[in-house]
């Protein structure tokens, strides 16, 4: 009986030793790092984040998609990351999750839109609602309370804001509201009324890949860029994935557009957090 109560003993003395090497350890506050992007994170900087206050999330969703011969698949996604990593700076409460890279491009067989060139990679809105869903319930469960769907891309739009208005009905009671941050893409009409007031017309802008686009990954992602591949004649352009004259493209106007679509997000979060 003596021998068995000593070496109780000794296992309790050694858990509590364990215990008292390890629970410090593990919930010793750490400062918050200079990247608002979780990716960057340990788990404890996330969580002493969103206790100091740090209660928005980001959530930026891109495309795999063709943008003409000049341009790289990966636009989407080197805009979206890097302006909401602008946007959670302005707001000074918000950290980001990685780039959802995948979006609804439309039918698959027989290919349509994007579909059409190589490269383009899509996925149903079904699809893409559940890896969102899966995202924002994760993000919940860390504790954050705002949360914000931010897409790129234009077939993205409807998805995330139906499943922001279902997920925000359904959180309600615990104070959790999920955003689909619209003015951000609709920021597109005054980029172009801007183009149009620098003497641009309709033709010229594009829907696709054409000043706007172009003009925005010149400013973030210099390198994805390539003006030399366009085609002589621009009649030849839209076979190519293009519309409008992306020769007229600038990283400076390419900022300049980028600000009036932060600050519309800006303003939109805003607003619904009561600031």
């Amino acid at each position: 009986m003596r021998a068995e109560g000593t070496a109780f003993r000794r296992t309790l003395l050694r858990a509590v030793l364990l215990a008292g090497l390890v629970l410090p350890m593990v919930a010793r506050a750490q400062p918050v790092p200079d990247s608002l992007d979780i990716a960057d994170m340990t788990w404890i900087e996330v969580r002493d984040a969103v206790a100091s206050g740090h209660r928005t999330a980001i959530v930026p969703s891109g495309g795999i998609e063709q943008n003409g011969p000049h341009m790289i698949l990966g636009k989407h996604d080197h805009i979206v990351r890097a302006n909401a990593l602008r946007i959670a700076r302005e707001l000074g409460d918000a950290l980001v999750v990685p780039v959802l890279s995948y979006s609804p491009q439309g039918r698959f067989d027989p290919p349509e839109g994007n579909l059409r060139f190589p490269g383009t990679i899509g996925v149903t809105d079904e699809a893409f609602a559940a890896m969102l869903e899966g995202i924002a319930r994760s993000l919940r469960a860390t504790g954050f309370r705002t949360i914000c769907f931010l897409a790129d891309n234009g077939p993205s739009q409807r998805p995330q804001e139906r499943l922001a208005a279902r997920l925000t009905a359904e959180w309600r009671g615990e104070g959790v509201r999920v955003i689909a941050v619209e003015r951000y893409y609709a920021a597109i009409a005054q980029q172009d009324d801007w183009l149009r007031a620098q003497g641009e017309t309709t033709a010229s802008i594009g829907t696709h890949a054409g000043i706007g686009d172009t003009s925005e990954l010149m400013a973030i992602h210099p390198a994805g860029v390539d003006l030399s591949r366009l085609p002589s004649r621009l009649d030849t352009l839209q076979s190519l994935g293009a519309t409008g004259d992306p020769s007229r493209a600038s990283a400076a106007r390419g900022e300049t557009m980028l600000a009036m679509r932060i600050a519309a997000a800006v303003a939109q979060i805003r607003a619904a957090q009561g600031r």
